[in-house]
């Protein structure tokens, strides 16, 4: 299965928003929800996308779902855009 674009992931700003929370600390669904002004439904598809994209993983705890940041999604950003510094 390949990765979605990480750029296309990282576009909406409501799913930059959850990438700062979960930097902070891994959290739920409804825990994410609290800080933005759309439906539960809406912020599940934000964080697909981000699981899709591999900037984000997530462990099931009961019947919770824990999402957290994956650090290797954001290695391979780091990489990318590393390519266009150079030493002179």
């Amino acid at each position: 299965m390949s990765k979605s674009d990480l750029f296309v992931a990282i576009a909406d700003a409501n799913r930059r928003y959850l990438l700062e929370e979960l930097r902070r600390e891994p959290k739920t669904v409804g825990e994410l929800a609290k800080g933005l002004s759309v439906t539960r439904p809406a912020v599940s598809q934000h964080l697909r996308v981000l699981l899709d994209s591999g900037l984000v993983g997530v462990n099931a705890l009961g019947t919770k779902r824990i999402y957290h940041i994956e650090e290797a999604g954001f290695t391979r950003l780091h990489v990318w855009l590393d390519q266009f510094w150079t030493e002179d």
